[in-house]
């Protein structure tokens, strides 16, 4: 049944994805020229929420957003309301519930439904505060592709062409010098990036967190690839990728995030462990970090963006609110957030199956997960 909606506001949380803005640009056109709705967007995701904080979106400011990375409402990954970082009093700071100040907020504004785009932590608020009575939409947001409700999100494509252009780029140099090259991949606990743009890159040796690795393996792999003719190997790691006894490389931690742990570094801990045992081959190794989360997004990502957006501002029109935006197989639907949440508040994220069909088609061509 169709909505009196005559308000809609948007924004996005957590980490910048490619793609955002596009849906950004789809949800404001579509509401406006087909629903004739009005559209705010809060800056700085939930912060923006909380300040009052927001801008008018016209089809004149999105039109030309399509391609662009990032987000043009800006975003934080460190704003949860319902744990918010307030004065004291005493000249400190304490952690407090101020969720009813965004809700109050919203009805100040006249917003009628809150679009939240964003991934497991900003969703988790999206839930909550459809639990207190809002009408939300989300639409998820991960480059890292982990999101088990939907087959794919918007921004992994993009993510995984800059990585496989990286190393693209790093067989021309290591073939030149005969050198072992790590190319360590955003992706957190999830090695899709990692799988492929590797297998697209043709790289000797994929390290992803669903396969725990051995270092004497990864030796093995590179001398197999020296007999083969071959003297050298790119090597693509994800940043969340593991030893066999399970460790994992910490970059740093962050306290006053949702999400403390920052991975990174692998690539260059294993460049320091195979610099000893490969000594006839010079060791170097590679971090594009947040490149590849910038610049224009693929063709691939700008039109799933466009069917996320327009499927968004069709579930606010027909009233299903509490729902995220998903896609399986070629249809467009809908997933509860208290779903969607739960299943990765247990750890039910979508991974990379260590007996599926990529994986046994990049063993099938030589590439080593460093597992035998």
């Amino acid at each position: 049944m169709e909505q009196n909606i005559k308000k809609i506001a948007l924004l996005s949380g957590g980490g910048d994805c490619p793609g955002l803005n596009a849906v950004i640009r789809t949800i404001t056109k579509t509401a406006i020229e087909k629903y004739g709705w009005e559209v705010i967007g809060y800056v700085y995701g939930y912060r923006g929420l909380y300040n009052n904080n927001y801008v008018d979106l016209t089809v004149e400011k999105v039109e030309n957003i399509y391609k662009e990375g990032g987000t043009i409402l800006y975003s934080s990954n460190k704003d949860n309301l319902f744990d918010y970082l307030v004065d004291d009093g005493k000249g400190g700071k304490v952690k407090k519930d101020v969720s009813d100040v965004g809700v109050e907020n919203l009805k100040k504004a006249g917003v009628d439904v809150l679009v939240v785009l964003g991934g497991d932590g900003t969703l988790t608020s999206a839930r909550d505060f459809s639990r207190k009575g809002v009408n939300v939409i989300g639409v998820p947001k991960t480059m890292d592709n982990d999101l088990a409700s939907t087959d794919v999100t918007y921004g992994f494509m993009s993510a995984m062409s800059v990585g496989t252009e990286f190393i693209d780029r790093l067989q021309t140099t290591a073939k030149s010098h005969h050198r072992v090259i790590l190319c360590e991949l955003m992706g957190r606990d999830a090695g899709w990036i990692t799988l492929y743009a590797g297998l697209a890159g043709n790289a000797g040796i994929c390290l992803i967190p669903e396969i725990p690795f051995k270092v004497e393996n990864i030796v093995k792999a590179v001398k197999r690839r020296d007999e083969q003719g071959l003297p050298y190997t790119v090597i693509a790691v994800a940043e969340g990728a593991k030893y066999a006894d399970g460790t994992k490389v910490i970059g740093k931690i962050v306290e006053d995030s949702p999400d403390p742990v920052r991975l990174g570094g692998i690539a260059k801990q294993l460049e320091n462990d195979l610099e000893k045992m490969i000594p006839n081959h010079e060791v170097r190794s590679v971090n594009p970090g947040h490149i590849i989360r910038g610049g224009d997004i693929s063709a691939y990502d700008r039109i799933l963006s466009v069917r996320y957006g327009v499927a968004a501002c069709e579930l606010i029109n027909e009233g299903h609110f509490g729902n995220v935006v998903t896609i399986n197989g070629d249809k467009m639907g809908y997933t509860s957030l208290e779903e969607v949440i739960g299943a990765a508040k247990i750890g039910q994220q979508k991974h990379v199956d260590p007996n599926g069909e990529l994986v046994k088609a990049a063993k099938a061509i030589g590439i080593s997960f460093g597992d035998e």
